[in-house]
């Protein structure tokens, strides 16, 4: 579709030998590399694109290829690398003015304090967001009372963060409104790019919004034979 000819390259979980896939890269010199990794593979694949000489800045990794832990492992060879993420990047902001106030002055913080405004713990504080606040959605139908999961997963079908409440919450500038249907589970479809400078993650692109013209139909239909296999309904949850 847009002119690329991919090259497919499988990197055996937990992912800790790539010697023999990046000869292979040295070999072909692709104009990019995507990495589609998880965990230690990320920052292995790092270290031999630093052993073959690929350019780190020629490399692209998905979301979950792009916290702290998949570059530091790599030191300065790391430097350039870009990933997506989703939202957010890693910084503190609002939000952890509070975490500070009523967790960390009080000694109770887990983390270090310099380690909350890695993107993982962000990501970790955004989940909680979105759980509690699916929860409230809930609770404004259903009432102040412990819920059941169906009611839960309503509140989850029907949220809604605008930028005001997202700016109320404390994450002013960290995320772009959400809202989920019963039809769409997503809420959102932006994303930017971030780039390692040797020591944080930069921001360095505008927003994009993904392209679901291919994924979309194959999402629908694996979906509509999964409920047929397993006799599911495939109607929303209305009370």
């Amino acid at each position: 579709m847009h002119g690329f000819q991919p090259m497919l390259l499988p990197v055996t979980h937990p992912g800790i030998e790539q010697k023999a896939t990046w000869l292979q890269i040295r070999q072909n010199r692709p104009d990019y590399v995507l990495l589609w990794g998880w965990g230690v593979m990320n920052s292995t694949a790092i270290k031999e694109a630093v052993a073959v000489g690929y350019p780190r800045d020629k490399m692209y990794g998905v979301w979950w290829s792009g916290a702290e832990q998949d570059v530091r492992p790599a030191e300065d060879g790391a430097k350039g690398y870009h990933s997506v993420t989703l939202q957010h990047t890693a910084g503190q902001f609002k939000l952890h003015e509070d975490l500070k106030k009523y967790r960390y002055d009080k000694n109770e913080g887990v983390a270090k304090w310099e380690e909350t405004g890695e993107i993982l713990y962000v990501r970790g504080l955004i989940n909680g967001m979105l759980g509690i606040e699916a929860i409230r959605t809930a609770q404004e139908r259903f009432g102040k009372k412990p819920l059941t999961g169906e009611q839960v997963r309503w509140g989850l079908e029907n949220l809604n963060l605008t930028e005001a409440r997202i700016k109320e919450l404390g994450f002013e500038g960290v995320l772009k409104p959400i809202r989920v249907s019963c039809a769409d589970h997503e809420g959102a479809r932006t994303g930017r790019m971030q780039t390692w400078d040797g020591k944080n993650w930069q921001i360095t692109s505008d927003w994009y919004t993904s392209d679901d013209s291919v994924i979309a139909p194959m999402v629908k239909e694996t979906a509509a034979k999964y409920a047929l296999d397993k006799k599911l309904s495939t109607g929303c949850l209305t009370n």
